[in-house]
């Protein structure tokens, strides 16, 4: 190797960064023992930022654009260096390339359900997926709370706490909709704008912008997934309780049903109705209902007593036979026995 060829590997007259699209978010530059030429050319590309670091301290920072760099476009490291305007010699200094690019399809989403307080339902357990987007806004306040002196810092080195700011201000989302838990599932571009407001104050924290978030499923706990197919079934009866109700009753009653057969007794009854939230509600109606039957029951019998019993020919002359014997006797009057035998004679079939 030549002494002009070791010379030249010494300074560093170019400084950029071809970003290899792996979900590189912070880069330092490999200065190893070179320095920088006064003079050099850095250039920063869209959707990059560039930052000069002095022993520690954070010094320029650099948008998109190609610069020269010297004493008028490094102030602040002008400053630390104590640097006069006449500043033409090699110098050292940590640089970082920072990707400013949308970070899209972070997923993100419940590992265990996560319990909510509901205004219909009180506390209920929620799961919860989907998908958001962020980048880096600030680098100086990414570098210091983040990615530190690190030579390289990505996005998959991230992804477990910004996932857990996310699952963190769920709860927060929820409260801040005003969305009934049973609605949310048909309300999830509110939801989700909702979870963005309440988490974007926590990604600020750390230098980055929350761009956006999308929330893809809602899972329902399984008991509350069966009310709400039941209320679709019932052709969506809107605020109208006591038919929902109702309607849940009718739904428990081949279940209650089948348990009694099986011998699961009360105690099944009243676990397939409480599983149903059919609760008090069920036994009024069904209170109800034994009562509209009592009353139907009594009002057949009173016509079946007050209506005619048919009987036929024979039945009708035997007895005639007896009614006279008795009148023959002096036990029945003549007007009693007329009036019998017009009773007998309308029960002929």
């Amino acid at each position: 190797m030549g002494l002009m060829d070791f010379i030249k590997k010494q300074f560093i007259d170019i400084l950029e960064w071809t970003e290899a699209g792996d979900g590189t978010l912070a880069w330092r530059y490999p200065m190893a023992d070179n320095e920088i030429q006064n003079g050099a050319s850095l250039t920063v590309r869209e959707s990059q930022m560039a930052m000069f670091v002095n022993e520690g301290k954070t010094a320029d920072v650099f948008t998109p654009g190609r610069y020269t760099l010297g004493t008028q476009t490094l102030p602040i490291l002008t400053y630390l260096k104590n640097w006069d305007k006449l500043f033409n010699s090699p110098f050292k200094s940590d640089v970082y390339f920072f990707s400013t690019r949308q970070q899209v399809d972070q997923r993100w989403g419940t590992t265990q359900p996560v319990t909510i307080r509901d205004k219909d339902f009180g506390a209920v357990r929620l799961r919860a997926f989907g998908n958001y987007a962020y980048r880096i806004a600030d680098p100086k306040l990414f570098q210091t709370e983040i990615s530190g002196t690190r030579d390289r810092y990505t996005a998959e080195d991230l992804d477990g706490q910004l996932r857990g700011l996310m699952l963190q201000h769920i709860s927060d989302a929820v409260a801040g909709s005003g969305i009934p838990f049973l609605d949310l599932a048909a309300n999830q571009v509110e939801f989700a704008e909702q979870l963005l407001k309440a988490t974007a104050p926590s990604f600020e924290k750390l230098g980055l912008k929350l761009e956006s978030v999308t929330l893809q499923s809602v899972s329902l706990p399984e008991e509350l997934q069966k009310i709400l197919d039941q209320k679709i079934g019932m052709g969506m009866v809107g605020n109208d309780m006591g038919k929902f109700m109702q309607y849940q009753t009718a739904q428990a009653i081949p279940k209650m049903a089948e348990g009694v057969g099986q011998g699961g007794g009360a105690g099944g009854i009243a676990g397939d109705a409480m599983g149903l939230g059919a609760g008090m509600a069920m036994g009024q109606v069904m209170a109800q209902q034994l009562s509209q039957g009592l009353n139907a029951n009594a009002q057949q019998a009173a016509a079946a007593a007050a209506a005619p019993v048919a009987m036929k020919p024979d039945e009708v002359m035997a007895t005639l036979e007896k009614l006279a014997e008795l009148k023959a006797k002096g036990i029945l009057t003549e007007d009693e026995f007329s009036a019998k035998k017009a009773e007998l004679l309308k029960k002929l079939v």
